[in-house]
């Protein structure tokens, strides 16, 4: 019998998936930086910034990061062709698909069960985007489509139609676990909504109690919500719909037993209707809406003007995103001390803004930009000297810190010969986090203990040396781990002469050779990069010379 056919995205290479390396991270004490004195009780210093190809260091960050993310934001190269040194439809819109398949997979397994993400995206592959996102994700966690108004004016010189909007696609790890923040009102338009008065001075407005446009507004859909309730003149009133078929009411018949203060009868021409009080006092905000004009969270010349006051020194960045949009997506998607996970950070927007409203952060950056915006930025943000952006609406005053890392290089290398040999700027430390990640152990060596440098249960190790280990050496360390608990011994080399039932015994470099793609220092936007699918027999490559 045939597998079940499924709707999915193809394209060039899709069958190939890279085998990433799952780098460590090394910290860079003189590059890491906080505040001179706490600010507030609330200050937060654990956040991070990784200088590296940015799915390497996703790889680097998942053993342990894995369910932990509450808001991933990326802002991706949006594949217009000027990212592409040779520029192919063909190759080029797969080499993106792929590049975005191998991220994501990482992403949706680092957010946690309540988190979600959020993708700016134009036109060129918003809806190729939207596909591949509903193939991870699942179609049933897509939240929404936001349109963001980049553009405050239009563009005279647009030869068809001038672009004014850029798209934001919105996807749960579990819509049913999803939490939605809602929009507070700052301006005081919400309020006017509020147009009653009662005879406390608490404003409030009416909204119907039959239920209505819910799609499960019918007698049959809620039977135990369809009853009578009494009018001023003594009428009794069942919940209707327009068509005249029995529909049901929002509330129980307990309910409206226990708070009539909260309800409110209105007589008309079709005689009496009946309303429940939403006061202004109670309201928990509004929901978002899907167009996000830029008078409410900037547009493209705003972020520009953000940046270029922080780093005025060296060129602006391309394409920022202004810090109120980016407020808005963090408070909606999270709450204060949830962590916050930009792996495209661009001019460091995202860390800056999640820095101000109290939420902890990761930025991942490769280029040249990490330190002309994204540092000088971020400094100046802990020493309070940036008085743009949302400083003044949120009362930024200063404080925390980060830790800035980068990736390590690969574990292994090539020797004169040609032979796979481990990295020589390896010590012993980076050697034991590097393999017990590469093994699933935690990386916690022992004090006390000199073979237990991880474990992976109470009663499981790891130990990993660089010596050959005799016979004798090993039946010592089988008799000092007991029979109660197991270990895992890498070594360069061993000579045993015998069983040992609670050792495993393995080399390395041969035990991990052939796990990861060792030396792969590049997986950025490059055609080379594109996995390549081996021709079929007879035919001559997709692109012809490309392939050679």
């Amino acid at each position: 019998m045939t597998a079940k056919p499924k709707l999915e995205l193809t394209w060039v290479g899709k069958e190939n998936r890279p085998r990433v390396e799952p780098r460590i991270l090394l910290e860079e004490p003189d590059k890491s930086y906080h505040a001179k004195h706490r600010v507030t009780e609330h200050d937060i210093f654990d956040n991070r910034l990784i200088f590296g190809d940015n799915l390497l260091a996703l790889k680097a960050l998942e053993q342990e990061f894995a369910g932990k993310v509450k808001c991933v934001f990326i802002d991706p190269p949006y594949n217009t062709g000027s990212a592409f040194v040779h520029y192919d439809d063909g190759i080029e819109h797969s080499l993106w698909l792929a590049l975005m398949r191998d991220r994501l997979e990482i992403l949706h397994r680092l957010l946690s069960e309540g988190g979600s993400l959020w993708i700016t995206i134009d036109d060129n592959e918003a809806h190729y985007l939207k596909v591949l996102c509903d193939e991870i994700f699942g179609r049933s966690n897509f939240v929404s489509t936001v349109i963001w108004e980049k553009s405050d004016s239009p563009k005279m010189d647009s030869q068809f139609f001038s672009s004014r909007h850029d798209f934001i696609l919105v996807y749960a790890k579990s819509l049913q676990t999803m939490q939605l923040g809602r929009l507070i009102d700052t301006s005081g338009e919400a309020t006017k909504h509020y147009n009653k008065v009662d005879k406390n001075g608490r404003r409030y407005y009416l909204k119907p109690l039959r239920a209505m446009g819910s799609g499960e507004d019918t007698r049959e859909a809620r039977p135990t919500l369809y009853f009578p309730i009494s009018a001023p003149d003594g009428t009794l009133v069942y919940p209707k719909r327009q068509d005249g078929a029995d529909g049901r009411w929002r509330w129980s018949q307990d309910r409206v037993e226990r708070e009539p203060d909260k309800l409110e009868w209105v007589k008309t021409k079709n005689g009496w209707s009946l309303y429940y009080k939403i006061f202004a006092e109670e309201s928990q905000g509004r929901p978002p809406e899907t167009i996000w004009p830029h008078d409410e969270v900037g547009s493209n010349r705003t972020s520009k003007a953000e940046v270029k006051a922080l780093v005025d020194q060296v060129g602006q960045f391309d394409t920022p995103k202004p810090e109120a949009l980016m407020r808005r997506i963090i408070e909606l998607a999270t709450t204060p001390g949830d962590l916050v996970l930009d792996s495209f950070a661009g001019s460091g927007t995202t860390g800056a803004v999640a820095h101000k409203i109290g939420r902890r952060w990761i930025m991942v950056e490769l280029g040249d930009h990490c330190y002309t915006h994204i540092i000088p930025r971020l400094r100046k943000v802990i020493d309070g000297d940036d008085s743009g952006g949302i400083t003044e609406a949120v009362d930024w005053k200063g404080g925390g810190g980060y830790r800035y890392y980068r990736l390590a290089p690969s574990l292994l290398e090539r020797d004169k010969w040609g032979n796979w040999v481990i990295n020589k700027t390896y010590n012993a430390t980076m050697l034991a986090e590097a393999l017990c990640k590469l093994e699933g152990f935690i990386c916690a060596p022992s004090d006390s203990v000199y073979w237990q440098h991880g474990h992976s249960t109470e009663r499981d190790f790891i130990y990993i040396t660089t010596a050959h280990l005799s016979h004798e050496q090993l039946q010592q360390l089988s008799d000092e781990v007991g029979p109660d608990r197991s270990l895992l011994v890498l070594c360069t080399a061993f000579r045993g002469k015998g069983e040992y039932p609670n050792l495993t015994v393995k080399k390395i470099p041969k035990q991990v050779l052939s796990r990861c793609e060792w030396g792969h220092d590049d997986y950025s936007l490059r055609v080379e990069n594109l996995p390549k699918a081996p021709p079929k027999v007879g035919q001559q490559p997709l692109f012809g010379e490309a392939e050679k």
